[in-house]
């Protein structure tokens, strides 16, 4: 039997505030492809008896038609019948069996919701279709709106002829357009804007690394037996003591890591509330996680049937070791885990080679990308474990190979560094980064022991022969690194670090065992040699291709959104409309702005979507090649496309609460979430590494949001509230000293 939908407010001709929005729906599993549904009755349907004016039904699967229509609220009263059509021949049409049907308010007459019943053919046979008809009640203003929507969308493209990748000269509509509004201030540092408290600077990339848990819990302790007057044995407690005072220069960027809720047993924790949960074990079962995103079901294997069921018993140590991340890289996570053994599922990325060389700053950018992607990393640095624990005034001399003091105190913070990083990797983490010269067989032997049946090691030895950028490197290391910090005398820093540099070379072992990657003269961006050996799965192979693109020349990256648009006017998202009055003053004064800023750089190049609102942005620049993506198009909005926030919040109130729950994984129907976004825009990453000239993006908001947080390393959970906003421009600075950022706003 068909349904028919009750209205949600007062049924009477007066009684409510909006017009009926009437939906009817037609199902048959044995439908006829040759038969076409079509509606015909009184006014407001067709005015007419006539099949010749029935009103054709559209497809919406392969078993249901549809037509949908409003009712004027004069004709709330509708008299209507279906009949089938013929798709190609002449044949007359054939109308249902019966009475016609009366749809009063909104509500059919009782009987009218039978299932419709047409005689087909010389052959008595029956076709039934079930009936569904379902009313709402629509203001004229959504109407209006609607219509509005759609008339813009008809709009034709102002860029179309525009080719993906050009070089323009200057468009027919500049010259006097361009009057003093569009003009900039001769110096650009008159519209410098203060970047958000959280944003990147330069700072010694081995501050911001872990840091080293066991040390600074013996140092809490100490202080509090202290001052309870108690004593303390450190040989009890398993680590190592302090044996001098820690200065602040030496706890530089060392923060405690917050308290951590550890699940009781039974018990997993559920991402989207933040909350823990039941969780029932079977013997003999290990479940899989899959985090797709809000409300979304949960995939478990069963190990001894080997197929996939959706069921709550989950081990919660494998939700852990899925990345949050969506597309392939959660499909690969998922792979990994079904057919690799157990300890492939963390990955332990060791740094070798000789001090100077960039090990740092290259395990500093390798931790960013792979965060990012949403896999959980961290970024061990054996350097800032020695500081701690026996300070920052070791000379070339400990440092030695024939100084077994020297040497067994290096071994034995190394030591420190690798059972933090394993502690961690059993705690859910997915990738470490163990940041330290590691330079001879033995060192490197004893952390695959320590590693065994843990995690899996890649080696990654960085090799450079370019006396240039060593001397560089070595002028860097002497301004920045803590070693040097109390030595007033530059050239003598320099003379003790040349000797420890010395030190090393003597001893130093290159990598021939286990899996390995070498990094033969990378770092300039100019050619140089990568050599892999014995390295498989969708993650090493990800992080090789990463380090094939990356490299250490200075360039700037300028990122800001299109200029205002006619849709952020009215407050709606998606679509595609073109620029508003704002927004093509704002393209005038970027195009000042890109002309001034990389005058000397002539082979910068201008990115954008392939929306008309950012490739009108750029077309007042001139000389610079643009290339459009599509990968940096505004998220998908699916069904909310076109929409405001608060028509969402009015007729899709369930799709509005889950937005504003996880903004992370939340998609849109249709659409996408912003790890999927985080997903496409990887390549657009990539090429912004291995790019050695200026680049500037010009994109949308949830994009510029997600690019933006690779370079700042901002956590994924952050992302949908980087304010990125309208007619600023960002500029991160990428180069040998890490990333800086400068802000630049042009208008209000």
């Amino acid at each position: 039997m068909g349904t028919s939908a009750s209205k949600n407010s007062d049924s009477s001709h007066g009684g409510r505030d909006g017009q009926l929005y009437v939906s009817l729906k037609m199902e048959n599993f044995n439908i006829r492809g040759d038969l076409i549904p079509h509606v015909y009755g009184s006014a407001p349907i067709t005015g007419s008896w006539d099949s010749a004016k029935a009103l054709s039904m559209a497809r919406e699967s392969a078993s249901t038609w549809e037509l949908s229509f409003v009712v004027p609220p004069n004709h709330e009263t509708l008299d209507f019948k279906f009949l089938l059509k013929p798709k190609y021949s002449n044949v007359p049409c054939v109308v249902e069996e019966g009475p016609s049907r009366l749809l009063t308010g909104g509500i059919l007459q009782e009987g009218d919701a039978r299932s419709a019943l047409f005689k087909v053919g010389g052959y008595e046979e029956f076709l039934e279709y079930k009936l569904f008809i379902k009313v709402d009640i629509v203001s004229p203003f959504d109407l209006a709106a609607s219509w509005r929507a759609y008339q813009e969308n008809l709009e034709p493209s102002r860029v179309r002829g525009i080719p993906d990748v050009s070089i323009n000269v200057a468009p027919d509509n500049m010259g006097s357009e361009n009057g003093p509004a569009s003009t900039l201030e001769l110096d650009l540092e008159h519209y410098v804007v203060p970047a958000p408290s959280s944003s990147v600077g330069v700072v010694y990339a081995a501050n911001l690394t872990e840091t080293p848990r066991s040390l600074v819990n013996t140092r809490i302790s100490s202080k509090n037996d202290a001052s309870s007057g108690s004593s303390y044995d450190s040989s009890k407690a398993g680590v190592f003591s302090l044996d001098h005072s820690i200065s602040q220069k030496d706890m530089d960027s060392t923060v405690l890591d917050p308290p951590k809720l550890l699940p009781a047993p039974g018990m997993v924790e559920s991402k989207s509330v933040g909350a823990f949960s039941p969780l029932l074990k079977e013997d003999g079962q290990k479940g899989l996680l899959v985090d797709r995103g809000v409300g979304s079901p949960r995939l478990v294997k069963s190990a001894s049937t080997g197929a996939f069921t959706f069921d709550p018993k989950l081990d919660s140590e494998t939700k852990k070791a899925m990345p949050a991340a969506a597309g392939a890289v959660a499909a690969a996570a998922v792979a990994d885990q079904m057919l690799g053994p157990k300890e492939d599922s963390r990955l332990a990325i060791v740094l070798v080679g000789l001090p100077a060389r960039g090990k740092t700053f290259t395990a500093a950018k390798l931790t960013r990308y792979l965060r990012w992607l949403g896999h959980e990393t961290k970024h061990f640095n054996v350097g800032k474990y020695r500081r701690l624990k026996l300070g920052t005034n070791q000379s070339a001399d400990f440092f030695r190979g024939d100084n077994p003091e020297g040497l067994e105190s290096r071994n034995e913070v190394a030591a420190l560094a690798m059972d933090d990083m394993i502690a961690w990797m059993q705690e859910g983490g997915q990738v470490g980064i163990f940041d330290a010269t590691n330079s001879t067989r033995n060192r490197r032997n004893m952390l695959m022991k320590m590693a065994e049946g843990k995690c899996k090691i890649i080696f990654l030895e960085t090799i450079c022969n370019d006396k240039h950028i060593i001397e560089r490197n070595i002028r860097l290391k002497i301004q920045q690194s803590p070693d040097y910090a109390e030595e007033p005398d530059f050239e003598a820093g320099m003379r003790d670090f040349k000797e420890r540099l010395a030190n090393y070379e003597k001893v130093y072992e290159p990598v021939e065992e286990g899996s390995y990657v070498k990094m033969i003269d990378m770092v300039s961006g100019q050619g140089g040699q990568i050599q892999v050996n014995n390295i498989s799965g969708y993650l090493p192979g990800r992080i090789v291709f990463f380090l094939v693109n990356t490299h250490l020349t200075p360039r700037p990256i300028l990122l800001t959104r299109h200029g205002e648009s006619r849709d952020n006017v009215r407050g709606r998202i998606g679509g595609d409309a073109v620029l508003s009055e704002a927004g093509e003053l704002y393209a005038k004064k970027l195009a000042n702005f890109v002309e001034k800023r990389l005058k000397s750089e002539r082979t910068a190049s201008i990115w954008t979507s392939t929306l008309q609102r950012t490739i009108l942005t750029a077309s007042p620049i001139v000389g610079f090649p643009k290339i459009q993506w599509r990968a940096l198009e505004e998220i998908n909005a699916g069904v909310c496309d076109g929409m405001t926030y608060e028509e969402i919040k009015k007729n899709m109130p369930e799709e509005y609460v889950s937005r504003k729950k996880d903004k992370l994984r939340y998609r849109y129907p249709r659409g996408e979430s912003y790890l999927d976004v985080i997903q496409r825009l990887e390549p657009v990453i990539i090429e912004l590494e291995r790019q050695r000239a200026p680049v500037v993006v010009i994109s949308h908001q949830a994009v510029l949001r997600a690019l933006y947080a690779y370079f700042a390393d901002r956590p994924l959970k952050e992302i949908p509230d980087i304010e990125v906003p309208l007619h600023t421009i960002i500029e991160i600075q990428m180069g040998v000293t890490g990333v800086q950022e400068k802000r630049y706003k042009l208008m209000d």
